[in-house]
Formats: C-alpha cells, structure tokens, sequence
C-alpha cells in the first residue's frame, strides 16, 4: 500500500512540507480506476507545481508502474 511519505520523497518534499502543500491546494491529485482487462488496477496522479507522477497500482496497492514527468508551461 501507498503511503504518504513515499509520495512526498517522490517530490522531495518532508512529510509536514507535503501535508502543508495539499491543505493549501498545491498538491492535487487524480485517480482512475481500471476497466475491462485492467480491472483491480488504479492509475494514481499527482501533480505539484510543474511535476506530475504518475503511477499505477495493482489490486493490493503496490506501485507497477511509475514516472514523473515535468509539464508544460504556457507563456
């Protein structure tokens, strides 16, 4: 299972530095869940200030997949 301090080291960020982040709304977070042959998966974003990671889990919550990715920035 995913917790949060595994996220906040996924961004460089303490755990106290993390939960300030979301409580202000500049962490957000998305997640989807899988259908059809990716039943009993989620993919889980999350996004803070340029950075995006993205990872999917399987049915017991264990990371598969994972990347973070930078986003673009309109001018």
């Amino acid at each position: 299972m995913l917790n949060p301090s595994e996220l906040a080291a996924r961004f460089g960020l303490s755990d106290d530095d993390f939960r300030r982040n979301i409580r202000r709304g500049l962490i957000r977070s998305t997640v989807e869940r899988g259908e059809a042959e990716d039943a009993g998966t989620c993919r889980l974003s999350v996004k803070f200030g340029i950075r995006m990671w993205r990872a999917v889990l399987d049915a017991e919550g264990r990371i598969a997949t994972e990347e973070m990715a930078f986003l673009r920035t309109s001018l």
